[in-house]
C-alpha cells in the first residue's frame, strides 16, 4: 500500500497525509486533505499545553468545543489568536529549580 501524500497547509511541501480523517466534522475532513502527519503530530504535541493549562474534560461537550476551536485557529482554519497556555520552555542550560529548594 503506497503512502498518501498530502500538500500540507502548514509545512508548505508535499509529505505523507494522516491515514484517517481525525474528526468526524468539516474540520476533520480539511485536516485529512491538507495535513501532513508530521504538522498533526506537532499539534498532538502542542495540544497537551491546552489540556493542562484549562484542565480540560474532552469527554465533555465543553471540552471538545474548546479543542475543535483551537485546532482550526492552529492549522489556520479559522482567524484568531490561540488561547494562552501556562507553558513556560525549560532554560537553555537550566537544570531544574534554583539551588536550596
Amino acid at each position: 500500500m503506497t503512502e498518501r501524500i498530502v500538500h500540507c497547509r502548514m509545512l508548505k511541501k508535499d509529505l505523507p497525509g494522516l491515514d484517517r480523517v481525525p474528526y468526524k466534522n468539516e474540520l476533520g475532513q480539511k485536516i485529512y486533505d491538507e495535513v501532513s502527519k508530521e504538522a498533526w503530530a506537532q499539534w498532538l504535541k502542542d495540544s497537551v499545553k491546552f489540556i493542562n493549562t484549562y484542565r480540560l474534560d474532552l469527554a465533555s461537550t465543553d471540552g471538545q468545543k474548546f479543542m475543535l476551536k483551537q485546532c482550526a485557529i492552529y492549522f489556520k482554519y479559522e482567524e484568531g489568536e490561540l488561547a494562552g497556555t501556562a507553558f513556560v520552555p525549560k532554560e537553555e542550560g537550566g537544570g531544574g529549580p534554583p539551588a536550596g529548594h
